[in-house]
């Protein structure tokens, strides 16, 4: 293992051949493609036309990066959505796509339902908020899960996970696998930026040696192809049932551990489109949970700058109400609110609600989120009256506190 649990040797390799595999001709052919049919399809408005360029890349890369990690013999533990960042002066385009949680470090690892696997690793002195090891198949159908909060753990803090198709029994740590076992999605929630570590992971495949050759690099361009291919209808699915629903309302939820969900978490989608003169200030139930995160995205999946400004807002990095609910304020201009949801200058946009790791296991009926527009004028008489006002210097101190402690998982940086 390295001293950075995400920024590992295996990780840089593979964000290098990644690139490298963008320059193969059927994975530029496929850029070429991909591009303008996607567009033809979401027909953007002029906020989203101009984030779609940047956007395009990341999600094309991400593809790069997920289908170059699919071989079940030779696995690897490989984070998926990563910001930009570089390697010895090599530019490596960032990789969020879908929608984007800015919060999580997701992990994917191959496997097969015939092979024997061990994950091992470590977890940091100040535990996940929400960590979750799922086993999924073709379609983003959970097999199993493992839960990284009842992790059996040694006296150092280690840990290791079998994982096969046969009952757990007394082994502790156990994932138990099937014929249609495709791959691990491994979620591991950073809600204070500050504190809290991702996990240490790495992978063995039990067995001898593989037996089958690994993809020649033309096979590997056309999977890449068709990832690519993939993601942009995906993640234009996924988005479009925000957009499928009125503006500035939160009427879409979801509650299941199909399609790439996760049992016991919630989400609420919505899209927003704003005057410059309005704000939608949303009024948020927690329901018990021990997580939630307000993130704003793109409809291309991918959040905006969630480093140098507010484009996301956690339980750590929002005041709540002095009933216990908490108040957010969108708007494109900053309203001096603390829990001041940035859109990063635009007017429309996507809001994922997430609330997860609930007390009881499931929410208190009291779950939810309402919204509301209201104008920027008379917004201070439509907040709770202990509603926090922050001042120009204390918004720059806000910012800078978001920026230290994410640039701790992204340390080249």
């Amino acid at each position: 293992m390295t001293n950075h649990p995400v920024a590992t040797p295996i990780q840089h390799e593979h964000e290098r051949l990644a690139l490298e595999l963008t320059k193969h001709p059927s994975v530029k052919a496929a850029f070429d493609r991909v591009g303008p049919s996607w567009l033809e399809q979401a027909a953007p408005g002029p906020d989203m036309q101009r984030t779609f360029e940047a956007a395009f890349e990341e999600v094309m890369y991400a593809a790069a990066i997920w289908s170059l990690n699919q071989d079940s013999l030779r696995p690897k533990v490989i984070a998926i959505t990563r910001l930009e960042h570089r390697l010895d002066g090599l530019r490596i385009p960032g990789s969020r796509w879908g929608i984007d949680n800015p919060d999580s470090v997701y992990r994917v690892i191959p496997i097969s339902g015939d092979e024997r696997y061990r994950i091992s690793g470590r977890v940091g002195e100040a535990r996940l908020s929400e960590n979750y090891f799922t086993l999924w198949d073709e379609s983003f159908n959970t097999i199993d899960v493992l839960n990284g909060s009842e992790l059996s753990l040694d006296a150092d803090r280690r840990f290791s996970i079998t994982v096969d198709s046969e009952p757990a029994g007394d082994r502790p740590n156990h994932i138990r696998s099937a014929p249609a076992a495709k791959e691990f999605y491994i979620r591991d929630v950073v809600q204070d930026w500050s504190v809290e570590t991702p996990n240490e992971l790495e992978i063995e495949r039990l067995g001898g040696a593989p037996s089958r050759p690994a993809l020649e690099p033309d096979e590997q361009a056309e999977l890449t192809a068709a990832f690519m291919q993939r993601y942009a209808e995906s993640t234009f699915r996924w988005n479009q049932q925000a957009y499928d629903k009125p503006a500035n309302e939160l009427q879409f939820q979801i509650d299941r551990e199909t399609d790439g969900a996760l049992r016991n978490q919630i989400y609420i989608l919505g899209h927003f489109d704003l005057e410059e003169d309005q704000a939608l200030v949303v009024d948020v139930n927690t329901g018990g949970a021990g997580y939630f995160v307000a993130p704003i995205t793109n409809c291309w999946g991918t959040t905006n700058d969630v480093v140098q400004r507010t484009g996301s807002l956690n339980l750590s990095q929002s005041l709540p109400n002095a009933d216990g609910s908490y108040t957010f304020v969108l708007a494109k201009h900053d309203p001096g609110v603390h829990n001041w949801l940035d859109p990063c200058d635009m007017r429309e946009g996507i809001l994922t609600l997430r609330w997860a790791e609930f007390q009881e296991g499931r929410p208190t009926p009291e779950v939810g989120a309402t919204s509301r527009i209201v104008s920027t004028s008379k917004l201070r008489d439509a907040l709770p009256e202990e509603t926090t006002f922050v001042t120009a210097d204390e918004r720059a101190r806000q910012c800078e506190t978001r920026a230290a402690g994410y640039k701790r998982r992204l340390p080249e940086s």
